[in-house]
């Protein structure tokens, strides 16, 4: 049989193909003075002589792809050893690193291992920012060793709540300006100390010259509309000492000036309010004036009653707490009872603090400074 010829789009075809299989720069064709490789369309091809061609072809095209023709690849993906890299490229690495912490979130360090953050902008802060933030932190954090990190979150910034309970945090005690959450890193148990457990009142035994004790009849309450007689109560306020206190609740429910005496008993009952802890201090005052300006808005009626009538009324009778309560307050003033008083003393931090102790033998005590001073 003749040589059978392959028409000219089928050298075409090769000619692209070889194109595409081999990278060309064709800035360095444009610019070599090699002569560059032609193909003469009346060449005929035949099978035996097509794959000659195709490697003198490709033979003559290597010669335009030098290394020195192509840009330098980047590693994306760092799968290939990255040249040393110099010590000034590596102190600017580290500068930029530190200056990545500014983007982090503040917080001072507490004296158990963790960290308290505050988060003190005025402005307000795109969650998805403050995310970033967050998990940049916490990554930090983690490399440092912290363990319990809470986050002071003001009213204002209400909407990153949703943003840090998906971070792994969680509620821990809310304040009328601010949400405190807590979150524990290490892999260890969490020994972050759970919301204030107790609510702290007290109940004042206000008793003048004449056996006569000051009581009250309250508008709210389980007393209210009961018609019994009871001591003036209330709670303790933040940073509050209990004899400060039950001196405070008096003059105000009753108008009367008091002075403190002594702590006679306390009693602690449970899940009285929103499940929390009560302790109640019930405390001996002595009168400074006795003219009753009662407060309209908590207290119905308020009086001086024998102290033998208030412990009389049934309901103190029936009630072996209150009943125990009044026997205590009789015995005090049969002088058959001593309880607590206050000594104002300093604790290892240099605060002032009052310890309440046994007054009967408080005398026999050492004085302490600030009672010298």
């Amino acid at each position: 049989m003749g040589k059978s010829t392959i028409p000219s789009f089928i050298k075409v075809a090769v000619l692209v193909l070889v194109l595409w299989l081999v990278p060309i720069h064709f800035a360095v064709l444009s610019s070599s003075s090699s002569p560059s490789p032609s193909i003469n369309p009346n060449v005929s091809f035949t099978p035996t002589n097509l794959h000659s061609n195709f490697q003198f072809h490709a033979q003559q095209l290597q010669c335009y792809f030098t290394p020195s023709s192509f840009h330098p690849q980047r590693n994306l993906l760092a799968s290939q050893p990255q040249p040393p890299v110099s010590n000034a490229a590596l102190a600017q690495e580290k500068q930029k690193m530190g200056e990545s912490n500014i983007e982090m979130l503040k917080g001072e360090d507490d004296k158990h291992g963790g960290v308290v953050v505050s988060v003190e902008e005025e402005n307000p802060i795109e969650p998805l920012h403050f995310s970033s933030l967050l998990q940049a932190s916490i990554s930090n954090w983690r490399q440092q060793g912290k363990k319990g990190v809470w986050i002071k979150l003001p009213i204002q910034h209400s909407n990153l709540v949703d943003t840090v309970v998906k971070a792994g945090f969680r509620y821990h005690h809310a304040e009328p300006d601010h949400l405190m959450l807590v979150y524990w890193i290490p892999h260890s148990p969490d020994t972050i100390p759970p919301n204030a457990s107790h609510r702290v009142g007290i109940a004042a035994f206000v008793i003048n010259n004449n056996r006569e004790m000051l009581v009250v009849q309250e508008t709210s309450g389980r007393f209210n509309g009961t018609g019994i007689w009871k001591m003036p109560t209330g709670t303790v306020n933040e940073g509050e000492d209990i004899c400060a206190a039950a001196i405070r609740e008096v003059k105000e429910e009753t108008g009367i000036e008091t002075e403190f005496v002594e702590i006679l008993a306390f009693r602690q009952s449970h899940k009285s309010f929103f499940q929390k802890s009560d302790i109640l201090f019930v405390s001996m005052l002595r009168p400074l004036s006795f003219d009753i300006q009662s407060q309209a808005s908590e207290i119905v009626a308020a009086k001086w009653m024998p102290i033998e009538e208030y412990a009389g009324q049934p309901f103190m009778q029936e009630n072996d707490l209150f009943r125990f309560i009044s026997e205590i307050c009789l015995s005090k003033l049969d002088g058959n009872y001593t309880g607590f008083s206050n000594l104002l003393t300093t604790t290892s931090s240099g605060k002032k603090t009052y310890l309440y102790l046994n007054g009967r033998d408080a005398n026999n005590l050492v004085p302490s400074k600030s009672q010298q001073d």
